[in-house]
C-alpha cells in the first residue's frame, strides 16, 4: 500500500485510519501487506529500523539520496526519508497554504515506493490511495513499462476525496521525469494542468473509492470535479468498499480516553462521559439532561460548516446545545468561533485536533452531526452508532449506505430549512426515553467492522491477479 498518511503515525483525515486498520484486518485473512508512506519530520525514528541507506532516486537531472526505515508496527511500514523535501512541520502545507513543492514531494515519493518494492518487499499489487500517489501507475506503465521486476504486477487505486485532485503547472511534468506522452486530454492532462489523481485513475488496473453510493456518485457533473468523464470510461473496473471500523481504537467498551466506560447491557457511564464533555467545552452542567450536539469535523464547506452555522440559532432555539472539535479553513474556523462568542452558554468551540477528545465528545455527545455536501465514506457516523450517540446525515455517500431510519435521521436537499427538519425529529425523539433509547441500542448493535471490508479487498486483489 502506497500512501501519504497511516495512523498513528501521521494522520489529517480518514484516509490515515483507513491504512492504518486495513493491513491487519488482510493479514488476518492470509494476505501479506506492507505500507509504504513518507517520513514526516514529526515521526520519531527512534524505534525504526534503517533497512536501506541513500537509495538514488532520479527525476531529470536532480538527484534525491532516500533512506529507507522499517517501523515497528503490526505489518511492514516503510518509512521513506528525504529530510529536504519531508522534514517540515506539516504534511501537504502550513498555514493553509500547501508547499510550492508538492509535485516533487509526491513524485519522488511514489519512486520510492517502488524502489522499496524492487528491494525490500517484492509485491503483486500496489494499492495506491488517493492523489499522493497517482503517478505510480503511469511511471509503471510507461519509465518501468520494460522492468522484469514489475511484471505481472498490478496496480489498485483508491479514490478517499475526488475533491482534491492533485493540480500542477504543466511544468511539473518535466520535473518529475514523467513520459511528455502522458500530458494529453486522454492521460493526466486536466483543463491545462496537471493531475496526479487522474493518473490513478486512467492507469491503474482497477479504481476503487470507499463506498458503493460515492462509487456511483462520482460518475456524474454533480460530484465528479470534472473528472466523471474518465470514471465512467472506467465504470467496468470502478467499485465502491465501504470503509471498516477499528473497533480495537473505536469502542466505549475498552476506550482509555473515556472517564466512563459503557456498553448496550450497561449504559450509565454515557451519562458520566457528557458530563465531562460539557465540562470540558465550558458548558452549564444543566446541559445534562438537553440534547447536546457533537461535531467532529475538518471545518471546511465539504463538510457543511456553513449550513451548520446557518442553523446556529435555531438549534439554541429548540433548546439543545452545540459542542464542535476540529481545523480548517480560516473562514470556517472564524465561522465557529462566531457562533461560540454569540451563543457562550449554549455551543462551544475547540479550533485543532485532539484525538483524545475526539473521542469524549463521541462519547459524551447524544446527537452527532455530519451535514456533508458530499462524502466518500465518513468514519465519525460509525464512530457514532457504537457510543450510543444518533448521528443526523446528508443522505451522501458513505453516510447515505451506513445510516438508516432505524439508526438516525437523514435528509437529502443541501439547505439549512431539511437540515433543520431532521435536527428537529432528532429533539422529538430525544424526549421519549423509551423510543431514544431503543434507537440508541440499534446503533450500538451494528457491525462496520473491517473484517468485511478486508474481506471484499482480498477478493479484488484475486480477481485481478487472474
Amino acid at each position: 500500500m502506497v500512501s501519504s498518511e497511516a495512523a498513528p503515525l501521521a494522520k489529517t483525515g480518514g484516509l490515515a485510519d483507513v491504512v492504518g486498520a486495513l493491513p491487519a484486518a488482510l493479514q488476518t485473512l492470509g494476505d501479506e501487506v506492507a505500507v509504504v508512506i513518507p517520513r514526516y519530520g514529526f515521526i520519531d525514528l527512534k524505534t525504526a529500523r534503517r533497512v536501506w541507506d541513500r537509495l538514488p532516486i532520479f527525476l531529470g537531472p536532480a538527484r534525491y539520496d532516500v533512506t529507507i526505515y522499517l517501523a515497528p508496527e503490526e505489518f511492514p511500514l516503510y518509512l521513506i526519508d528525504c529530510p529536504e523535501l519531508f522534514d517540515r512541520k506539516g504534511l501537504y502545507g502550513e498555514g493553509g497554504v500547501d508547499y510550492p513543492d508538492n509535485h516533487i514531494r509526491f513524485a519522488l515519493f511514489t519512486r520510492a515506493a517502488l524502489g522499496v518494492a524492487r528491494f525490500l518487499f517484492r509485491t503483486e499489487i500496489f494499492h495506491c490511495h488517493d492523489w499522493q500517489s497517482g503517478l505510480l501507475p503511469p511511471y509503471l506503465r510507461t519509465t518501468f513499462a520494460g522492468d522484469p521486476t514489475f511484471l505481472g504486477v498490478k496496480t489498485l487505486f483508491t479514490i478517499h476525496n475526488l475533491g482534491y485532485r492533485g493540480l500542477f503547472l504543466p511544468s511539473a511534468v518535466a520535473q518529475t521525469a514523467l513520459d511528455p506522452a502522458l500530458y494529453r486530454p486522454a492521460g493526466l492532462e486536466f483543463y491545462g494542468q496537471l493531475s496526479y489523481i487522474k493518473g490513478g485513475i486512467v492507469f491503474a488496473d482497477a479504481v476503487n473509492t470507499v463506498s458503493p453510493t460515492y462509487a456511483k456518485e462520482i460518475q456524474t457533473p454533480e460530484y465528479g470535479f470534472g473528472l466523471d468523464g474518465a470514471l465512467r470510461s472506467r465504470a467496468n473496473v470502478l467499485y465502491g468498499i465501504l470503509n471498516g471500523v477499528d473497533y480495537r481504537e473505536w469502542s466505549p467498551e475498552n476506550d482509555p480516553f473515556i472517564p466512563a466506560k459503557f456498553s448496550p447491557q450497561d449504559l450509565s457511564g454515557k451519562r458520566v462521559c457528557k458530563a465531562r464533555v460539557l465540562e470540558e467545552f465550558g458548558l452549564p452542567a444543566s446541559a445534562i439532561s438537553a440534547p447536546l450536539i457533537g461535531v467532529v469535523s475538518r471545518f471546511a464547506v465539504q463538510k457543511g460548516a456553513d449550513l451548520i452555522a446557518q442553523v446556529a440559532s435555531a438549534i439554541v432555539d429548540e433548546g439543545m446545545y452545540l459542542i464542535a472539535l476540529g481545523e480548517g479553513e480560516p473562514e470556517y474556523e472564524d465561522l465557529f468561533r462566531a457562533m461560540a462568542a454569540q451563543y457562550p452558554d449554549r455551543i462551544a468551540v475547540h479550533i485543532g485536533f485532539d484525538n483524545a477528545l475526539a473521542h469524549r465528545v463521541e462519547a459524551g455527545a447524544d446527537i452527532f452531526l455530519m451535514p456533508s455536501q458530499y462524502e466518500p465514506c465518513g468514519l465519525n457516523q460509525m464512530y457514532s452508532l457504537k457510543y450510543g450517540t444518533v448521528p443526523v446525515v446528508r443522505a451522501t455517500g458513505g453516510l447515505n449506505d451506513t445510516i438508516e431510519e432505524a439508526t438516525g435521521f437523514k435528509f437529502s436537499e443541501y439547505s439549512a430549512p431539511a437540515l433543520l427538519t431532521a435536527l428537529r425529529a432528532a429533539r422529538q425523539a430525544f424526549s421519549s426515553e423509551t423510543g431514544w433509547r431503543a434507537k440508541v441500542l440499534r446503533g450500538m448493535g451494528q457491525d462496520f467492522s473491517w473484517s468485511r471490508s478486508a474481506a471484499s479487498y482480498s477478493a479484488l486483489y484475486r480477481q485481478l491477479l487472474g
